[in-house]
């Protein structure tokens, strides 16, 4: 038989089995591409948030939709794009890997590694915009997610399933603050994802360092949209880095998401929008910016028993300019989240760190995140600090003053003292109860303020080595019994008799 007669043969076999359904696809041409940004003639079942293909391999995400053309935003391989070339719908949109296997890891928002270790083993993909569970599905939040910073822990308490703002000037160390928090899980069943948002590769690095150093990247997991990548990427990053967290909230963990900083993310989505050709309002944002992070920050949640007890909390950072929170961007975040944590520059140069201002920050989920000991110990806390900043504003005038207000203003002065802390070293929650309980008994009272931090750590020691019983107690109860708090009062009695000698 002759190669002529076999290919027939083929032939007649394809034509025989051939069905004849026809093929639907979403089908464009490129008719501009510039700065990101390409308009696709075509594609006219294209829907929002559908991921295109071009033909020179580059991929994007539709933006807009309009009678003219869809505005496509080009994610990766930009350069490639040229005009007149094709653009297929996929009738996906964009989706990211999750769960394990992300762990240690530093991806781009696509899910991509970046890190040098070898491609992600991808198994279930997660879409990264989703809509947030309805309040029928979720349960209280009632767990609390120790930071292992004194100051917040005692008077701003975060809850697993929270939304707390960190907001402060630039350098005031919000991000410090934020990396503390992650090294603060280690051990606790709390995975981390740490989304940097415009930052510099640079700067992330020396974070994964820090983390490494801290063996931290072991329940860590890095998304970074560095400041050399295209608005589109950093624009994505923060609802990336949200689907990777809810492929574990879904499977009963819980997760702690930093987004780092939404500022830079507004910024970013505005670059988008003016290129998109979208009418601009205040500030040249468009008009949906309140909804950017609302969609995202909503996603936090506190799940029910019933959808598996899982949990995303979130703590998004914005950076103001000369401390002013009542600027846009801001009070958009401030009206979304759970409470702020203000970090003040002035606090931040006067050596007070965490600079944490106590007065404008506040925690909306309240005592009932919190360990028990160290909510019954924070109450007279805040009052002191109080007291001390309002006569503090009156003692700077240099007049008379009697002895029950000196004696407020050494106490305050111990106190301010007591909650400063060094980066990377967090406290555990019986640790916050023992230094919380030396400070507001009075046992400061005589120790000069610059000896303040020494003598709280010899304290800790001094308990550590001769009263195991009672911490082991105060660690399972959560709380300061009559027992416990006569030996911790016998402890600190023992120990103000030795430092005094």
């Amino acid at each position: 038989m002759s190669k002529f007669q076999e290919l027939a043969k083929v032939l007649e076999r394809e034509i025989a089995q051939w069905e004849g359904a026809p093929v639907e696809e979403s089908i464009g041409t490129v008719i501009e591409i510039g700065d990101s940004v390409a308009t696709v003639y075509g594609l006219r079942k294209a829907v929002y948030g559908e991921l295109v293909e071009f033909e020179s391999g580059a991929s994007g995400i539709v933006m807009n939709l309009e009678e003219s053309g869809t505005g496509v935003v080009v994610l990766s391989g930009e350069n490639g794009v040229k005009d007149g070339e094709e653009a297929r719908g996929t009738g996906n949109v964009v989706s990211v890997p999750g769960g394990d296997a992300l762990l240690g890891r530093v991806v781009d928002p696509l899910g991509r590694a970046i890190d040098g270790k070898g491609d992600i083993k991808v198994g279930e993909r997660y879409p990264i915009e989703v809509e947030a569970a309805p309040v029928i599905e979720r349960a209280p939040v009632n767990m609390p997610l120790e930071t292992g910073a004194l100051s917040i822990d005692a008077m701003i308490p975060i809850g697993r399933g929270q939304r707390e703002l960190i907001i402060g000037d630039r350098q005031v160390g919000k991000t410090t603050l934020a990396v503390d928090a992650i090294i603060n899980q280690l051990g606790k069943d709390v995975i981390c994802i740490y989304c940097a948002i415009g930052q510099k590769a640079s700067s992330v690095a020396a974070i994964v360092h820090n983390l490494e150093k801290h063996n931290a990247m072991s329940y860590t997991a890095v998304v970074l949209a560095a400041a050399s990548d295209s608005a589109a990427l950093q624009y994505i990053a923060p609802y990336a880095a949200c689907a990777m967290a809810e492929s574990f909230m879904h499977k009963g963990r819980d997760v702690l998401v930093v987004y780092d900083d939404l500022s830079k993310h507004a910024v970013a989505y505005r670059a988008l929008s003016l290129l998109l050709r979208r009418p601009p309002g205040r500030e040249a944002f468009p008009g949906d910016v309140f909804y950017l992070h609302s969609r995202l920050l909503e996603r936090a949640a506190k799940l029910s028993e019933k959808r598996g007890g899982g949990s995303i909390t979130a703590l998004p950072i914005i950076e103001t300019q000369a401390g002013d929170i009542s600027s846009y961007i801001p009070t958009n975040v401030i009206s979304i989240t759970d409470g702020q944590v203000f970090l003040d520059a002035e606090l931040f140069a006067s050596g007070f760190r965490p600079a944490v201002d106590v007065g404008l920050s506040v925690s909306r989920v309240g005592g009932s995140a919190q360990f028990k000991a160290v909510r019954k110990l924070s109450g007279r806390l805040r009052l002191d600090l109080a007291q001390y900043r309002e006569m503090a504003a009156f003692a700077q005038f240099g007049s008379d003053l009697d002895k029950a207000t000196r004696d407020k203003l050494r106490q305050g002065e111990r106190l301010m003292e007591a909650l400063k802390q060094g980066q990377g070293t967090p406290y555990s929650m019986v640790q916050e109860a023992l230094i919380l309980f030396a400070a507001v008994n009075g046992y400061l009272a005589d120790v000069f303020v610059e000896n303040v931090g020494k003598f709280l750590c010899g304290f800790l020691e001094h308990v550590k080595t001769g009263y195991q019983e009672t911490l082991g107690v105060i660690g399972k109860t959560k709380e300061i019994s009559d027992e416990c708090e006569k030996a911790l009062r016998k402890a600190a009695d023992e120990y103000t008799a030795q430092w005094k000698n």
